[in-house]
Parts: C-alpha cells; structure tokens; sequence
C-alpha cells in the first residue's frame, strides 16, 4: 500500500520478535501476532508518519492465516515464501527509485549491507521498541 505517507518502515519480524528473549520460541506466531498489535499503535510515535511493512516468515506466518500480503491493523504485512530477507529485499527494492524515505528495521548485518546498498537505513530493534513504548529516542 503506498499513500501520501512520505517515509516507509520495513520490520524484520523474526529478528525484532527474537531480540528479546520473552519464550517467543514457545509460540512463533503469537509472538508474531503480540508485535503486529503494537505496531498497529506505532503510527501515533512517528514523525513524519510513515507506511509501516512487516515481513514475516516460517511458523509464524500462522499470525495472519490467509492472503500473501495484507492489511493488518493499518500495516502491511507481507508473508515471506522463502526467505525473510529476501522478501525485505525485494520490498526495498521496489521503493528504491522513489522519493520515501526507508528505514529497515533489524538487527542482521548481512541483511542490513543488502538493504543499505539500496539506499535504505538500518536501526535496530530497540529503535523500534523505543517508538512502540512512546519514548522518543
């Protein structure tokens, strides 16, 4: 979904749901489900606004049973067939010619090398939690 939102934020899932060690392991697709619900907030602690895109993979694309890519709470959320970082990839890929500014969230340095030679920056998970709890850093 792109719309008049200037910025866009892409969430690597599995590496934000695995940085904080909750027992996620436990239940992968209710930790997917528990970080889709807060970031369905998020938007409220952004400034600029920006369209947010999440990138789920494996089990925990159990979250949001049905259709490859859909709307979630004002998200996007995009289930990865393969590989979570290839499904990044090819998000930021198709923004790279545009004007948004991209922001990927995740703390994976192979991925963040792949998405950063597409224009792309990178901050990790805790950035994104710092927004989720309304802090502003």
């Amino acid at each position: 979904m792109t719309d008049d939102r200037t910025a866009l934020i892409v969430v690597d899932a599995a590496n934000v749901v695995g940085s904080r060690p909750d027992g996620w392991w436990r239940n992968r697709a209710g930790a997917a489900r528990r970080l889709l619900v807060q970031l369905g907030a998020l938007d409220q602690h952004l400034d600029p606004p920006a369209e947010v895109v999440v990138v789920i993979e494996g089990a925990a694309k159990a979250a949001v049973a049905g259709e490859q890519d859909r709307e979630f709470d004002g998200l996007r959320v995009v289930s990865a067939d393969g590989s979570g970082d290839d499904a990044i990839v090819d998000v930021v890929a198709a923004e790279k010619d545009g004007d948004r500014a991209m922001t990927v969230v995740t703390a994976d340095r192979g991925l963040r090398a792949r998405v950063e030679a597409l224009g792309a920056v990178t901050v990790g998970p805790r950035w994104l939690f710092a927004r989720i709890d309304g802090e502003s850093s």
